[in-house]
């Protein structure tokens, strides 16, 4: 019996252990889902303005991930004087481009939705990503077992 006991103890650790595996894995769609409908709650976005609001947002992220890509391919250049260098202006220019394509979005932003709106996009994003991020810690930081 108190084998029995044990044996059942253990199963249901590892059953609970591999269960909080699973949850903690990253999804990016679920990510996805969860960052557009924070914007649309934060922002206040009626249906139709959530359908004419998310591709373009979509359109914009895919083009700043591109660059935030090459921003992260460029320290993995050797770590010579001059190729830091090289690093640093090169990023500073994609920085600037990460820039450029959010004031373009932004512009074709204010076509579809309110400005106050688009206000509530760019702040509701910024919130969800700070959370995001602290989470993300909180889960890293937590006793390995």
């Amino acid at each position: 019996m108190k084998k029995l006991l044990i044996s059942a103890v253990l199963l249901l650790m590892c059953v609970i252990g591999v269960r909080a595996e699973e949850q903690q894995k990253f999804s990016p769609e679920k990510f996805q889902a969860d960052l557009e409908q924070y914007i649309t709650t934060e922002a206040g976005l009626t249906n139709d303005e959530a359908v004419k609001f998310f591709p373009l947002y979509r359109e914009m992220q895919q083009k700043q991930r591109v660059v935030y890509n090459k921003i992260h391919e460029l320290f993995k250049l050797p770590h010579d004087e001059a190729s830091c260098k090289r690093a640093i202006q090169r990023r500073d220019q994609l920085e600037i481009e990460l820039k450029q394509i959010a004031q373009t979005y932004h512009n074709k932003f204010l076509r579809v939705i309110p400005a106050s709106k688009v206000i509530g996009t760019i702040i509701a994003e910024d919130k969800f990503h700070r959370r995001a991020f602290r989470n993300f810690g909180q889960h890293n930081r937590a006793p390995k077992k």
